[in-house]
């Protein structure tokens, strides 16, 4: 930092450097936030922005008219240093530190560029104040148009440099001999065009970084393209899902329905043999009843008594198998009841797969609506 530049803003944030190599991937130049300032030199007419990480000068750029600053994020911000071959990148830690800056680099761009203005307009006007013969005249006209011009192509802070030398050139040759002014010219002129040739090797590093970038840019649409067709085809996966969902549940409705009208139509003929077995069986117990009275009544012939015993043990051994009739019926209605239970128990599994096949579609729903956010967000 020289002794001539005057501070003109300060903030604070993360410096970055591109990756030299890749030209994709960001390398931290510091460990946390440090100062940025912008710098005015007095001695060379020019500004700079310098960064400083204790001892150590991570951020040394002069503003030249051509610089842009680009805001890629709320809060990082970029720009290309064509004198260095380096593209910094600064991380502020709100979005207003980096709206300040960028303001702050659009003034003293404007600044630069009012300044390169002047000094053209300088070497145009000196030409006019340079003595001797026409020939010698002639040779400092053609040779300062040749300056302009190389002058307009390079680097801005180069410029401040050459013209600060111009401009004690066109003094000196009004105190000194046109041949000295001459010789002055020649050598700006070799620094000129040294100027040029270091410029035209940073353009064919440009134009290799413009073909990685475009080459960068068809892969970006070709993995684009590839994630579309993939959405596309998760897409119709999750159609296909559905309608076997929709048919998944028309048949279990379907099962459902059918099981419980036959469970129904089997209790309720069982239930209505019960009734008719017990009916059977209050008839049976009356007729026993009768017969038995009539036995007690009868009670003086041998003979009678006899039959009314055989058809006492007769309607004895009917009621026993209506008894056994009704438990086995008993039983039937159990093992109807646990059949039924157990359709049920299968009813509730499926109940189960498909709210499982909802959960599996749900998801699947999700990822795709994710996938396509972020498609659209990049």
């Amino acid at each position: 930092m020289n002794p001539g530049e005057q501070p003109l803003f300060s903030t604070k944030a993360h410096v970055f450097q591109i990756d030299p190599d890749t030209k994709k991937n960001w390398i931290p130049a510091t460990k946390q936030a440090t100062n940025i300032s912008y710098y005015y030199d007095n001695s060379r007419n020019s500004y700079r922005i310098i960064g400083v990480d204790g001892q150590k000068a991570v951020v040394n750029s002069v503003i030249t008219p051509n610089m842009t600053f680009t805001k890629t994020s709320q809060k990082f911000g970029q720009w290309l240093d064509p004198r260095a071959n380096i593209v910094y990148g600064l991380g502020f830690p709100t979005e207003v530190d980096l709206t300040k800056f960028i303001e702050k680099f659009k003034e003293i761009k404007d600044l630069t560029r009012q300044n390169s203005s002047q000094l053209i307009q300088e070497i145009n006007g000196g030409s006019d104040n340079q003595t001797g013969s026409p020939l010698i005249n002639h040779k400092v006209h053609h040779s300062r148009n040749s300056s302009i011009s190389s002058i307009q192509s390079s680097d801005s802070g180069s410029l401040r440099e050459r013209r600060n030398s111009l401009t004690q050139g066109g003094q000196n040759a009004t105190t000194t001999s046109n041949s000295q002014t001459e010789v002055q010219l020649k050598y700006e002129n070799d620094r000129l065009k040294l100027a040029l040739a270091q410029s035209s090797g940073n353009a064919k590093k440009w134009e290799v970084e413009l073909q990685t970038l475009k080459n960068n840019n068809a892969r970006l649409t070709a993995a684009l393209q590839e994630s579309t067709s993939n959405v596309d085809e998760w897409k119709k996966q999750l159609a296909s899902y559905k309608e076997d969902c929709n048919r998944l549940k028309t048949k279990m409705l379907e099962m459902e329905e059918s099981h419980q009208q036959k469970l129904q139509q089997e209790v309720k003929s069982l239930q209505q043999e019960v009734e008719q077995l017990q009916q059977i069986q209050q008839s049976k117990d009356k007729e026993i009843d009768e017969l038995v009275l009539k036995f007690n009544n009868m009670s003086s012939t041998d003979d009678s008594n006899t039959a009314l015993q055989s058809r006492i043990q007769t309607l004895e051994e009917e009621n026993h198998d209506l008894s056994v009739k009704v438990e086995d019926l008993q039983r039937l209605l159990g093992e109807s009841r646990v059949s039924q239970d157990r359709e049920n128990s299968d009813l509730i599994k499926l109940q189960e797969q498909l709210g499982h096949k909802v959960t599996e579609l749900y998801e699947l729903h999700e990822q795709i609506v994710s996938t396509i956010k972020k498609e659209s967000n990049s």
